[in-house]
């Protein structure tokens, strides 16, 4: 396992698929080292890529608004994606790409060791979660692996496209609260 400068070093370098050749940025995720939740997504957007950032985007923006209604902030959580560099057009990452990326991703899990992730969308639940996930059907639903326990939403920009899903996704913002506060000593007494 390497260390966060080691693992930063890595994937500011990493060539390991087609997508560091049509990057701006990689983007590595951003939070507390020790955070007790992480939201993890699929791969970054245009404004991602731009930025270097993770959820800046419309998507981003309104994912910050999704996490107000239940206390919690950017600085309270470590936000990541499958794949750190930009799928062209923003296309769904590739098994490769998510192969490629995966062991970064489970470094970071590792390194912050958190109790709670949340997937965004149904790429990264698939990749974590289970390999079959159907987001419709078991989204707000909570597995426990490893002993974090895990759940998935629909992602930020399918409910910009889709308002219809809000407000079961609500629901799932609720629980995700509730699982916190059973969970986690610090996220919200930071």
């Amino acid at each position: 396992m390497l260390n966060w400068e080691q693992l930063y070093d890595a994937c500011m370098h990493c060539q390991r698929c087609p997508l560091a050749q049509t990057r701006t940025n990689v983007v590595f995720g951003e939070g507390p080292r020790d955070a007790e939740v992480m939201f993890i997504g699929e791969g970054p957007g245009e404004q991602e890529d731009l930025s270097g950032r993770p959820f800046v985007g419309r998507g981003g923006q309104f994912l910050d608004q999704m996490m107000e209604m239940i206390d919690l902030s950017r600085e309270r959580v470590f936000i990541g994606n499958m794949v750190k560099c930009r799928p062209p057009g923003n296309r769904d990452p590739l098994n490769t790409e998510q192969e490629a990326c995966i062991g970064y991703l489970r470094n970071q899990v590792a390194l912050i060791r958190p109790k709670i992730i949340v997937c965004l969308g149904r790429i990264a639940a698939g990749r974590l979660i289970h390999s079959d996930y159907k987001i419709t059907k078991e989204h707000g639903q909570w597995v426990e692996k490893a002993g974090v326990m895990m759940t998935a939403i629909y992602h930020p920009a399918a409910l910009l496209r889709d308002p219809g899903k809000r407000p079961e996704t609500f629901a799932d913002l609720k629980s995700i609260q509730a699982m916190i506060r059973a969970r986690c000593e610090r996220t919200y007494s930071l």
